[in-house]
């Protein structure tokens, strides 16, 4: 995928050099030019399957090469993934996250998973899958069903990516990304912060994912989550300040993208999560869990967006069509069949 030339690594390094309270007051600035400054988006993350991924991703608990506890689990009834999405709405939000433990989904997964997709739409949300890499035809096949978003993340700089994954070069995740753009889904595209990499490779990964030829619509900023029994158990903790420089260059230089706070919220305290929200933030995940690690619970999220006046943003996508509507109540009465094989077997 050719990158376009809007920013330099000079110009990114530039942003995490400049002192603290100036490089916030420009994000701020940037950031109430292209949206409502006390709205924050509102997603849930839901994994559908668990455990036994074939990758090799060092921060990663669900990776079959190492020993973290964590039990492999098959993949999802659909009915009982739409029973989560109906709770996530009913908690408030607007858009519902699929995310599958695969290197790539099988062909065989891909009528359950459009199934889930317009499931989801049917119920008025907005509906994301993270599934590894995907064929032309996978993302082709996705966006009919109504995906409005796919995350692939490109988690770091080119140069420091290899410390981090052998098993999917950087450049296999630069074409996943240009499938699901040319099938017209939205991309959701972000990094990890705590990885061991320098400030010069958060800026890297910032000019990426700005410099791609339309930058992602979403873009995650994950705060590393240590897990006993991968290689990263033992890095350091991430500085405070650090984090939230990272979320200010990222909304300067992608002033109309979501900036999610997403992994890490847990062990941030409410004065560093609203520090992000003033440098840009403008979406969360919501839940008590992300995938497999602990995260805030809507209560006191909620608590949160009260105390510093945020408001989550309101349902923006109309409920499904008739025929969603039939489909999806066709799915629903469905009972459980054979047809959930186990896909942790890899």
């Amino acid at each position: 995928m050719a990158l376009s030339s809007r920013w330099t690594l000079s110009q990114v390094t530039e942003l995490f050099e400049k002192p603290l309270l100036e490089l916030l007051f420009e994000a701020q600035q940037i950031h109430r030019r292209h949206f409502d400054p006390r709205q924050v988006q509102v997603s849930t993350l839901l994994s559908i399957k668990t455990g036994a991924c074939p990758e090799d991703c060092k921060y990663c608990p669900q990776s079959a090469r190492y020993s973290t506890g964590l039990r492999a689990e098959k993949l999802m009834a659909v009915q009982q993934v739409l029973e989560s999405a109906r709770r996530a709405k009913a908690a408030g939000s607007t858009r519902f996250c699929m995310g599958a433990a695969w290197k790539n989904p099988h062909e065989r997964d891909m009528p359950l998973l459009e199934q889930m997709v317009a499931g989801v739409k049917a119920m008025g949300l907005e509906a994301c899958m993270t599934l590894g890499a995907l064929s032309e035809s996978q993302a082709q096949r996705l966006a009919r069903a109504g995906l409005d978003y796919y995350n692939h993340n490109l988690d770091t700089s080119p140069e420091f990516y290899g410390n981090i994954i052998t098993t999917r070069s950087y450049q296999e995740r630069l074409e996943t990304l240009e499938k699901v753009r040319d099938a017209g889904i939205k991309v959701c595209s972000g990094g990890i912060v705590g990885l061991g990499e320098t400030a010069k490779d958060r800026a890297g990964l910032l000019l990426q994912l700005a410099n791609l030829p339309t930058p992602p619509e979403s873009v995650p900023i994950n705060m590393l989550v240590k897990v006993k029994g991968t290689p990263l158990a033992d890095n350091d903790d991430v500085d405070a300040f650090d984090f939230i420089r990272t979320i200010a260059a990222a909304r300067i230089v992608m002033p109309t993208s979501w900036i999610r706070l997403s992994a890490g919220r847990e062990q941030m305290n409410e004065q560093t999560q609203a520090m992000c929200f003033m440098a840009g933030a403008n979406s969360v995940f919501y839940g008590c869990r992300l995938l497999t690690t602990p995260n805030p619970g809507e209560d006191k999220d909620l608590h949160l967006f009260r105390r510093l006046g945020l408001n989550p943003q309101q349902t923006a996508v109309a409920a499904g069509n008739s025929e969603q509507q039939r489909r999806l109540e066709q799915v629903l009465a469905t009972p459980d069949t054979d047809a959930y094989y186990n896909a942790a077997a890899q």
